[in-house]
């Protein structure tokens, strides 16, 4: 296993008097593709914020590359659960992907070729290449989405944060979704909070389960309906995590 991209130690978040993080100890390593589940009001988003630099924590601490929070932002990629926008804005698919460069320009600098190389790539890579010029207004759920990681993935990240991003949109979308982030596998890192808990886990290598605090499951363990049931105070499907049944096994 290479080594650690993001640590936390005893992190602890408190926000207008309530506990959202408490004591969460985790190590994310390059090239994991982990899944945070939990309910709503878990602290999910919040963690996600701290490791982009946004929230400082009440106590612990968190290193991402090894240095603070937000001090290297070209190496993170951020996904948010929803963008809020004039839908009549007059802004192109690939002027939004375009503002994924910003973190790798100097001030006051045109953009130049290789900005409008990696735009290129990253709208071919999440298949949106030919709606290079729709406005951004004009798409639907599940291609505002696509946009949103292509803009993410233009600035070359090496870490990818991903807030919700199969939330709102159809079926046949969310599966797309799902197979595009299979397909960056070993390319990045990639940190993806879910609320689908039946399907993460064909996908993620290991699930952390977050409500406040943190229950880490790695990869080949399974999570019983029971115990998600009470994380959740509602019935949930089982979390497997593809490992194969042995003869004689109940299903």
């Amino acid at each position: 296993m290479s080594g650690p991209v993001i640590v936390c130690d005893r992190l602890a978040v408190r926000l207008g008097g309530t506990q959202v993080l408490n004591r969460l100890t985790l190590s994310v390593f390059q090239g994991d593709f982990l899944g945070i589940v939990g309910p709503n009001g878990g602290g999910k988003t919040t963690l996600l914020r701290v490791i982009l630099g946004l929230q400082r924590p009440t106590e612990g601490s968190v290193r991402v590359f090894g240095s603070e929070p937000g001090s290297q932002p070209k190496r993170t990629g951020y996904v948010p659960q929803r963008l809020f926008f004039d839908r009549d804005f007059p802004l192109s698919v690939g002027g939004l992907v375009l503002m994924g460069r910003l973190s790798r320009r100097r001030l006051f600098r045109p953009y130049g070729n290789r900005d409008r190389q990696a735009v290129e790539e990253a709208l071919h890579t999440v298949g949106l290449g030919d709606l290079r010029d729709r406005q951004v207004g004009a798409l639907s759920g599940g291609e505002l989405q696509r946009a949103l990681i292509a803009r993410a993935l233009a600035g070359e990240p090496e870490l990818l944060l991903l807030d919700e991003p199969t939330a709102s949109i159809d079926p046949a979308m969310k599966s797309s979704v799902y197979d595009l982030l299979d397909s960056l596998r070993g390319r990045m890192t990639i940190v993806m909070v879910s609320h689908d808990t039946g399907v993460i886990t064909k996908h993620v290598t290991r699930i952390a389960c977050l409500n406040c605090t943190l229950d880490m499951h790695e990869e080949g363990s399974s999570l019983k309906r029971a115990p998600m049931g009470d994380f959740y105070d509602y019935p949930v499907d089982a979390i497997l995590h593809n490992r194969p049944k042995s003869e004689g096994s109940e299903p």
